[in-house]
């Protein structure tokens, strides 16, 4: 079976995963969905109809209300990669949404995920 490219990938698949590594680290799920919301635009109910129709990475992003423009300050490594650096504009947003899950599961300030 040929291997998924990171567009093609399940968010619905990731999200738990997200609620999982956050909470281990003593964060919550309200505080995961708040830096989703802060990156891509979705409340609640959009990002549980996400999960709910089973949505690639791609489609994921490509229907997400409103990328907050201050997004491109999101900077450091993730993966092995600098995300300012990534020049896939697709697998940039992605390494975006790990970083800030990363920064949130390390305890980092909710101001300070959210570029304020």
């Amino acid at each position: 079976m040929p291997r998924k490219t990171i567009g093609e990938i399940e968010f619905g698949k990731v999200y738990p995963m997200y609620v999982q590594k956050v909470e281990k680290k003593g964060r919550t799920k309200v505080e995961l969905d708040e830096v989703i919301a802060w990156l891509t635009g979705y409340d609640e109910a959009g990002l549980a109809g996400q999960i709910a129709k089973e949505n690639d990475f791609a489609t994921f992003f490509a229907e997400a209300p409103a990328l907050n423009p201050a997004a491109d300050q999101i900077t450091g490594v993730i993966c092995g990669y600098r995300v300012e650096e990534i020049e896939d504009p697709l697998t940039q947003k992605i390494r975006w949404l790990d970083k800030i899950v990363d920064e949130l599961a390390k305890g980092k300030a909710m101001e300070k995920i959210k570029r304020g």
